[in-house]
């Protein structure tokens, strides 16, 4: 970690961060730190608030794919990725974050 990086206040990594992932697009990145939260906040001693932290992330997720699915030319131009993560994932069910590799 750079050691300029790492005199600044969380506060400020966290803007930073988060302003550079949506100057490149980085949906992962954001993505990424979505997830992390439930976790974050059981680290912190609040189990149950992660939880429901999950849940909420998910249904925003939710949310955002059913604000689209009206649009049947989006929904063709998806096809392709819907096609190869099935083919990727449908075989197992098992909870990505249960992985080695998650």
């Amino acid at each position: 970690m750079s050691a300029d990086l790492d005199r600044l206040d969380t506060d400020e990594l966290r803007r930073r961060a988060v302003a550079l992932a949506r100057e490149r697009w980085d949906a992962t990145y954001l993505w990424e730190l979505v997830q992390s939260i439930p976790a974050a906040e059981a680290a912190t001693g609040r189990q149950e608030a992660g939880e429901t932290g999950a849940l909420k992330a998910s249904n925003l997720f939710s949310e955002l794919i059913a604000e689209r699915e009206g649009d049947h030319e989006l929904r063709e131009a998806l096809r392709p990725v819907y096609l190869d993560y099935l083919e990727r994932h449908e075989g197992s069910r098992e909870n990505p974050r249960d992985s080695p590799s998650a």
